[in-house]
């Protein structure tokens, strides 16, 4: 195992003795606008990374940090951070993805962050706490509505194997946090440090099976590339991160609960992406995680990097037959493989992610039931240029695919993000941390927006399928007895640059169908949201 775990870190830790390069860090989903305008950038041509690896880390040529003071020789460099206030409100009840500390709630909701940063030769010093205020008003949840009893039967064993809470307490909630913070080493493409920003691994816009922000973000040790590694073969991004995972601390109260235990989760993931030289534009990746409570965890290096070892169970077989090690192990593993194509020349892309909730048994699993516990992201995008110089129509569509598989009936298999033993789940403080959606759900997206710079105007149209696997978990139900619980959101985007300032607004009605999955026989119901977003970014 060292000498296999050495041909992996040996290459990156040599390039530690090279030059000094750049990291500060420019967050995930900073503004709502931000990502979707350094994305395009590359299909303007004007990028080369892959940007299926974020947090972006070459935030002092974005014209977003501010030099404030530098000594004589710029060995020493502060900066000023942006300042942000992000807000939204919900009428009716939680709606919203992808909003980091931001909680699932109804009522008003506010995000305030600002910071400083300084480079002191190699070192980056990154501090840049939030602080969360929600209303968290009072609405009807699932346990509460006038559902059949196989439904609330079912969401008892989901909120069994997962910490995801509906509400988050019966009062105002309020957190301070580390937020997008980081120490870091750095020399020549490589970046080694402690961080507790979000990440996103993968190639989509709204949603990722592994790493997003749809969650608050988490202590990690990270190293990591930052910028693409140009090599004769082409050019590589890659990063490799130990960390820890809180839970919500919120425990649901109904008959059949069973208490989580008590402790932190280790997480182990790795993800690479390599952009080959003769096929310029296409960039191909793969991401896997690991998670296990801490008092579960040995002290060997596979217990801490887990990502390294085989890929398949039969590759943990016990000498002379036996069950498989890796299911003796209390740990939960899900892995993907992803792809993006770029066309600057048209200014379009198009990506896949394809991914695996559980180890496959075998090579001839994978091929003979690629379905298995699988889960997809699809999409494209395409900028339309017009008349005046700098403004495009850019059109986007992206599919999203969590739902059981269809030989769930006769091979059972296991929901993303939640599991029997790490019952806590894939989640940070008791939200999802890959797609927004979350376990068992299904997204499909469509924009159009104009765009000029940091400008846009337009809308998107969303059908969001809530959690359909509940029905595939009841062998019993069938397709004439389902009657899901569908949300159609419509919404319009605003963005504008003034100066120093950065504004941002969304306005998004919401018609949620059969609305927490109430059966005819107990009178469907619909409900109605708005959500209002606005948010303001001030650079110094």
């Amino acid at each position: 195992m060292t000498i296999k775990i050495s041909a992996y870190l040996v290459p990156l830790c040599l390039f530690m003795f090279f030059a000094p390069a750049k990291a500060q860090t420019v967050p995930v989903g900073l503004l709502d606008n931000s990502d979707d305008y350094f994305r395009r950038q590359q299909l303007l041509g004007k990028d080369s990374s892959s940007f299926m690896i974020r947090p972006i880390t070459n935030a002092a040529g974005t014209g977003l940090n501010k030099e404030v003071w530098s000594n004589a020789n710029k060995k020493i460099v502060l900066y000023a951070l942006p300042v942000l206030l992000q807000q939204q409100y919900n009428t009716d009840h939680p709606y919203g993805m992808n909003d980091g500390a931001m909680i699932q709630a109804r009522g008003y909701q506010t995000l305030f962050s600002a910071g400083i940063a300084a480079k002191i030769g190699p070192l980056t010093i990154q501090f840049r706490p939030e602080y969360v205020y929600a209303e968290n008003k009072d609405f009807r949840t699932i346990l509460e509505a006038p559902n059949s009893s196989n439904i609330k039967e079912l969401n008892r064993a989901l909120i069994n194997t997962i910490d995801l809470p509906e509400r988050f307490g019966n009062q105002s909630y309020s957190k301070l946090n580390l937020g997008q913070s980081s120490i870091r080493l750095n020399a020549g493409p490589v970046s080694a440090g402690l961080s507790n920003e979000n990440l996103w691994w993968g190639p989509g816009t709204r949603n990722s099976l592994l790493m997003t922000n749809n969650a608050s973000g988490f202590k990690h040790f990270t190293l990591n590339t930052a910028r693409p590694v140009k090599t004769l073969l082409g050019s590589f991004e890659a990063q490799l991160i130990g960390g820890k995972l809180e839970a919500s601390g919120i425990d649901p109260e109904f008959t059949g609960y069973r208490p989580k235990p008590v402790g932190w989760r280790y997480i182990s993931g790795i993800v690479a992406t390599y952009q080959p030289k003769w096929i310029p534009g296409l960039f191909l990746g793969f991401d896997r995680s690991f998670i296990i409570y801490r008092f579960q965890m040995g002290n060997g290096f596979d217990d801490y990097f887990p990502v390294f070892s085989g890929i398949t169970k039969n590759s943990f077989n016990v000498e002379g037959g036996g069950p498989d090690e890796e299911d003796t192990k209390t740990r939960d593993q899900r892995i993907s493989l992803f792809a993006r194509y770029v066309l600057p020349e048209t200014g379009a892309e198009v990506y896949f992610q394809y991914g695996r909730e559980d180890h496959s048994k075998n090579l001839r699993d994978v091929i003979t039931e690629p379905e298995h516990t699988r889960a997809y992201i699809a999409g494209f995008r395409k900028l339309i240029k017009l008349v005046r110089e700098d403004e495009y129509i850019q059109v986007g569509f992206e599919l999203t695919k969590m739902e059981s598989a269809s030989n769930q009936p006769l091979r059972r298999q296991g929901y993303w993000y939640r599991h029997s033993q790490v019952r806590d789940g894939y989640t940070q403080q008791g939200q999802v941390l890959g797609a927004g959606i979350g376990p068992g759900s299904n997204l499909q997206t469509l924009e159009i927006n104009w765009v000029k710079g940091w400008n846009r105007i337009g809308i998107r149209a969303e059908h969001y399928e809530n959690n359909y696997s509940l029905y595939d978990a009841d062998l019993a139900s069938t397709k004439a007895q389902r009657n899901p619980w569908s949300d159609f959101g419509l919404t319009a985007n605003y963005d504008k640059a003034y100066e120093k300032f950065l504004f941002n607004a969304q306005l998004t009605y919401i018609k949620s169908n059969n609305y927490q999955w109430v059966l005819p026989e107990n009178g469907n119901e619909n409900a109605n949201n708005l959500q209002l977003r606005v948010g303001i970014l001030y650079r110094w």
